[in-house]
């Protein structure tokens, strides 16, 4: 069953994203990942197999091997669980979604998001690279570069491993990319004492996850947390060390000083690059090629980082 669209009769819709549908629930959210699938910032119209469901479960994994380290926003992915809670919050045939939400579906608290996303980048890739080239470039007399408050060697190439992972936050923009700042700046943004604990949580769930990764031949180059306030304390929310929110790279295949193949879209985005599209609304249709080796893809990635297969 691939979903790219939910609708819940008697639940309010709390807020749709690229790739999730979230209800209200009274006391809680009810989260759907869906099968949706964004390039270049649109929503295409051709879902991918399984992704919303390797989306939940891996980050159901994640936050249990990071639990010990920082509180979560989960309180249920049991599909019987969740639903009786929508049951009770207005719906009145719950068992009517049950295969839509199985897998794919998680209850959780409700957290006042932070203003700032958490980036952890342990290599040199993606725009950070992009950045870093262009300011050594820009500066020509190979000193240190100083990226967003972080100062790396100036003979750095794409890929290559950080002397150590480093925090580089980002805005969230409402239209847009979110734009790259620095540890400082975030700091002036949500406070120095919250700023402070979103850097510190960031780099002990990077660390924890890289570290496990390793053991399964996986390399996580950079990945993106969200993190909401409840009752004052921190948590993680959102998803966490999925496909879509980091790039997973193959240890036995890792060659610094070019770009990675990665557990993601980039069979998509690679299709993409071919067509006559301006990469604006509405995308084209994918070929049943490029979706099954996509859906494959986090297949892959679920199952090397769990060891289990959906």
């Amino acid at each position: 069953m691939i979903v790219t669209t939910t609708d819940i009769k008697g639940l309010k819709k709390h807020a749709t994203g690229k790739v999730r549908d979230i209800y209200d629930l009274g006391d809680s959210l009810l989260m759907i990942a869906s099968d949706r699938l964004s390039a270049f910032d649109v929503v295409l119209p051709t879902g991918i197999p399984d992704k919303g469901r390797v989306l939940t479960q891996m980050s159901l994994f994640w936050f249990d091997l990071t639990k010990d380290l920082i509180e979560n926003h989960l309180i249920s992915a049991d599909i019987d669980d969740i639903l009786a809670r929508i049951g009770k919050a207005g719906v009145e045939n719950p068992e009517d979604y049950r295969e839509m939400l199985d897998g794919r579906s998680m209850i959780t608290v409700k957290a006042q998001p932070t203003p700032i996303e958490c980036v952890v980048r342990g290599y040199l890739a993606g725009s950070a690279w992009k950045e870093y080239s262009a300011m050594r470039a820009a500066q020509g007399n190979g000193g240190p570069i100083v990226l967003h408050g972080v100062t790396l060697p100036s003979d750095m190439v794409e890929s290559q491993k950080m002397p150590q992972p480093v925090f580089t936050p980002s805005t969230k923009e409402s239209e847009g990319h979110d734009i790259n700042i620095s540890a400082e700046r975030a700091c002036e943004i949500v406070g120095k004492e919250l700023g402070n604990q979103l850097e510190a949580a960031s780099l002990g769930v990077y660390k924890r996850a890289s570290e496990y990764a390793a053991g399964r031949g996986i390399i996580i180059c950079d990945t993106k947390f969200e993190f909401g306030l409840l009752n004052c304390n921190l948590i993680l929310i959102d998803e966490v060390l999925t496909p879509d929110s980091s790039r997973f790279w193959d240890a036995q295949v890792y060659t610094p000083g070019k770009s990675q193949p990665s557990f993601d879209k980039q069979f998509v985005r690679d299709y993409l690059l071919t067509l006559d599209w301006d990469q604006t609304y509405p995308g084209p249709e994918l070929p049943e090629e490029i979706v099954e080796k996509t859906a494959d893809k986090y297949r892959e990635a679920y199952k090397r980082i769990t060891g289990k297969s959906l």
